[in-house]
């Protein structure tokens, strides 16, 4: 197992795997759904053709020999600190170190790239998730965003809103 930078070429395998860890029955066999609070796609092709389009951006993939991208983050430097979304582990395979590995790849990146932070934005009602990213040193900075209105975002099924997490690097 190893982590690379994916390509356009992993575009398919990323939507599916993204897609899968965050919405539907599927996504159900793992602690990370947000299946119960939407509905429709997490993402699709044109959206992380998009995000791979800027030069700032990258997709790290977590493959295995045998399974192919069983893991993805989102990594975008803005100014000097660095986005993390979209981090994605198979359901099947959650609760295994494979987070932990993409969060230590994604501080490398951003020591790399002279980011003196990375940030991100969580579901504010995802008390499980957030404290799993305050166990891994990110902490809550009082942020708080509306949740992305329209259907490309997902069909809300009760009022939703982002916090904003950050973990300062040495």
């Amino acid at each position: 197992m190893y982590i690379l930078t994916a390509s356009r070429h992993d575009i398919p395998a990323l939507v599916h795997l993204v897609n899968g860890a965050y919405r539907g029955e599927g996504s159900k066999k793992g602690w990370t759904t947000e299946a119960d609070l939407l509905d429709g796609t997490r993402t699709d092709t044109a959206n992380i053709s998009d995000l791979m389009s800027d030069p700032n951006a990258v997709f790290l993939k977590y493959l295995n020999q045998n399974s192919g991208i069983i893991a993805c983050v989102y990594l975008q430097k803005q100014q000097d600190r660095l986005y993390l979304g979209m981090l994605s582990v198979s359901p099947d395979i959650q609760g295994g170190g494979i987070g932990k590995a993409l969060l230590s790849a994604a501080s490398e990146h951003a020591i790399k790239n002279s980011c003196s932070s990375i940030f991100m934005t969580v579901i504010s009602v995802r008390h499980e998730l957030i404290a799993w990213y305050e166990r891994h040193g990110y902490k809550r900075t009082g942020e708080k965003r509306p949740f992305p209105a329209g259907e490309k975002f997902g069909i809300q099924k009760q009022p939703l809103e982002l916090i904003v997490l950050e973990k300062k690097l040495q």
